[in-house]
């Protein structure tokens, strides 16, 4: 799985843009301010349906454009297109695959796997739990079967229960119709991920000691309820303080990740560059485990690698993507930071991005 083309018009100040990327290795440099970021986003809007940069994705059209359209190639037979546009006057997306019109966003997100390694990845360890939630149920829809019907039908219930919730009197009759849904596909929900966790965890502990050994470092799937008792049991005691607090206070919507070393909060204990690799190994597993059960790739977007990684470790990271075999684009300000670290073998694109004097971003092949 890999890009082999890449078309954006109106994507914040990027003139338009088409680039035919390397499968393996593509390092976007320029200076600060220059566009480099906004090319991952352009992909990651492509694959994802939203930004990392901004909760509204009007934000990411460029100024006064009527409308952004980013388009994309993957290597197959067939090959596959991708295609999403967003009108600055309205909040809809229209999204293609394959040139077929009317695809839901999780089709999309199938068709083309993302991680994304960013600053604002440190959130898997200092954030709250609804970010490692995402990160957990990425990594189970795209490994186990009917883990999307289960999701959505949980999501359903424990809205509808919350809604009852806060109406005042409730009849136990109406809450249980919603509490035995919730309690059935929750639980299903639960043995999903905790199947992928067991096979997630040896893949991470491998990956992270490739990149950082930390014998003391240990991660733990936590469902979001008393492991000793049925979900069920657990809506039924709770009704009542549920009802004063106004919401569904356990079940799988309350899920996490505990990421701890020697017993103590990771985020407490780790310097930031150790949070990186951390952070970087969870991710680059999520990828690893993908390939190994489901023979697909992820594509990673990697916006300034160098950072907080010393030339020992950014040689590390580099070797492990090579190994993986797997298409990223990665940003730096300096390419000498990475025009050193990988083997002759590695098939590696070099993009310069730079102002024009229109001030548009003009993202050109370097040499």
């Amino acid at each position: 799985m890999s890009v082999t083309q890449l078309t954006f018009h109106g994507l914040r100040n990027l003139a338009p843009v088409t680039i035919h990327p390397s499968p393996r290795i593509n390092v976007i440099y320029g200076v600060n301010g220059s566009g480099k970021t906004s090319l991952l986003e352009g992909i990651h809007i492509l694959g994802m349906g939203r930004s990392f940069r901004t909760r509204q994705l009007k934000n990411a059209i460029q100024s006064e454009a009527p409308y952004m359209t980013l388009y994309g190639r993957l290597a197959g037979d067939p090959e596959v297109t991708l295609g999403v546009r967003r009108m600055r006057a309205q909040r809809e997306l229209e999204l293609r695959l394959r040139g077929e019109k009317g695809v839901r966003l999780a089709e999309l997100v199938e068709a083309m796997p993302l991680q994304l390694i960013n600053p604002d990845a440190f959130r898997l360890l200092e954030g709250s739990p609804a970010g490692r939630r995402e990160f957990l149920d990425w990594g189970v829809f795209h490994v186990k079967h009917h883990f999307l019907d289960a999701w959505q039908r949980t999501r359903r219930a424990v809205k509808h229960r919350n809604a009852l919730l806060r109406r005042g009197r409730i009849a136990a009759s109406e809450i249980a119709v919603w509490e035995q849904e919730l309690a059935h596909w929750g639980e299903q929900m639960d043995r999903l991920r905790q199947a992928w966790f067991s096979e997630f965890l040896p893949v991470f502990d491998e990956t992270l000691k490739k990149l950082l050994p930390l014998p003391g470092l240990t991660l733990r799937y936590a469902r979001g309820w008393d492991k000793q008792r049925s979900l069920a049991d657990v809506l039924h005691d709770s009704r009542e303080t549920d009802q004063q607090m106004g919401f569904t206070q356990q079940g799988p919507q309350r899920a996490d990740l505990r990421i701890r070393l020697n017993k103590q909060p990771a985020i407490e204990v780790l310097s930031r560059g150790q949070q990186k690799l951390v952070v970087s190994a969870l991710k680059l597993a999520q990828g690893r485990l993908l390939e190994s059960t489901a023979q697909r790739h992820c594509i990673y977007l990697i916006d300034d690698l160098p950072a907080e990684l010393d030339e020992h470790h950014r040689r590390q990271f580099c070797a492990l993507l090579e190994e993986m075999q797997c298409q990223a684009f990665i940003t730096s300000v300096e390419p000498t930071a990475l025009s050193d670290v990988w083997q002759p073998t590695t098939a590696v694109e070099m993009f310069h991005v730079k102002h024009s004097e229109q001030g548009f971003s003009q993202c050109q092949p370097d040499g």
